[in-house]
């Protein structure tokens, strides 16, 4: 089967997206189009690697690259500047040279890692995505934002960093654990709602299908988010304008991440519940009609996704949010929809935001308790 290619339009920066079941097992000839010679550093994490290191050192050994595994421990506790320094330590100790590539095998945290290790080692070398998780193979694969957290926020430090292609196989998803999976189900519906309702309506068809993995469904769906957001990026690179709609989910999500310790809730699992809050504080606002809420809390909920607010103070949410990179002069600036399809960029204030999060606790917004790990079932 000939591989999908989405082309991701950025100049001179322009790359491809090369989508192909088995494609890790066929990558020789790609690698000798791109000129890859010398040294390459392969980022990972302890989980991925036990499935995949070993088939993609022998394939770079095979054509005559000097691979070198980073192996990293699994989790958004990694992403730190000290994670990265360590890969740093490790190119500048094996004299890696501009020339030399770096490949992100993983997860988002992996790309996001990498991405910036490459961005910043001799001002910049070339790097290459293989998403082997949902989220990132739908979403953090794509469009060149790189970086780690802060203790007062996700992805504070980072930079925009363009990798010279993108490698998905879908067949790594197969030994992706079920919370990783449903997880990140929250990534491809946020696509839907921002920018595409036919494609909505799609999901609302065929979540069953997503939940059970089956491989034409997951294909669709991954191929469509890539079309999506590549042509977000296309049109705002640097998020200073439209690619900012990506952020939809975030604003809420992050926050909970920030205050879950980045333990409680995985990345897609805190998105899933800004996916259905941000909504109900949209239709709160007088933005968009309570069918619109509950097209996209049916939707989380068949994805098998918490859609409830954790427990937490309105205050201390907020504080959160306004550690977010997203907030502007001040202000914390949210995505709203308007219907699924279409969605608004404005800034929100705390008062607003107090008297709905009232309302929400009051129960006057519906949908289920609030849950992190009861809501997914592992293999």
């Amino acid at each position: 089967m000939a591989a999908s290619i989405v082309p991701v339009s950025l100049n001179e920066r322009s790359y491809k997206i090369l989508i192909q079941a088995g494609l890790l097992r066929r990558l020789g000839t790609r690698l000798d189009e791109l000129g890859v010679r010398g040294k390459a550093g392969i980022v990972t994490d302890r989980n991925v690697a036990q499935h995949y290191l070993h088939q993609l050192v022998h394939t770079l050994k095979r054509s005559g690259i000097d691979a070198v595994p980073i192996v990293l421990a699994p989790g958004e506790q990694s992403k730190t500047l000290d994670t990265v320094e360590h890969i740093l330590d490790v190119l500048a100790r094996h004299r890696f040279e501009r020339s030399s590539y770096l490949f992100a095998l993983g997860g988002g945290v992996v790309g996001d890692l990498a991405g910036f290790a490459a961005a910043i080692y001799q001002r910049g070398i070339p790097f290459i995505q293989i998403p082997t998780t949902l989220i990132a193979q739908a979403d953090s694969s794509v469009g060149g934002k790189t970086g780690v957290d802060h203790r007062l926020g996700k992805n504070l430090i980072g930079a925009f960093y363009q990798p010279k292609e993108v490698w998905i196989d879908p067949l790594t998803l197969r030994t992706l654990p079920m919370r990783e999976w449903i997880a990140g189900l929250a990534e491809v519906i946020k696509y839907g709602i921002i920018a595409d309702e036919k494609f909505f309506s799609y999901l609302e068809r065929t979540m069953p299908g997503l939940r059970k993995r089956e491989s034409a469904t997951v294909a669709a769906a991954v191929k469509r988010s890539c079309e999506l957001k590549a042509h977000v990026v296309a049109s705002d690179e640097r998020e200073s304008d439209r690619r900012r709609i990506l952020n939809y989910g975030h604003t809420i999500g992050h926050a909970l991440e920030t205050l879950g310790g980045y333990q409680s809730l995985v990345h897609g699992e805190a998105v899933g519940i800004g996916l259905v809050q941000e909504a109900d504080l949209a239709c709160y606002l007088g933005l968009c009609d309570r069918s619109v809420v509950e097209r996209i809390r049916k939707v989380v909920q068949a994805a098998g996704l918490s859609d409830r607010l954790p427990p937490w103070q309105s205050a201390k949410i907020w504080k959160a949010m306004l550690h977010d990179k997203k907030v502007s002069r001040g202000q914390v600036v949210g995505v709203w929809p308007e219907r699924i399809g279409r969605v608004r960029m404005m800034p929100i204030d705390q008062g607003s935001f107090r008297r709905w999060h009232q309302a929400v606790h009051r129960g006057s917004s519906g949908g289920r308790p609030f849950q992190t790990r009861a809501v997914v079932r592992k293999k």
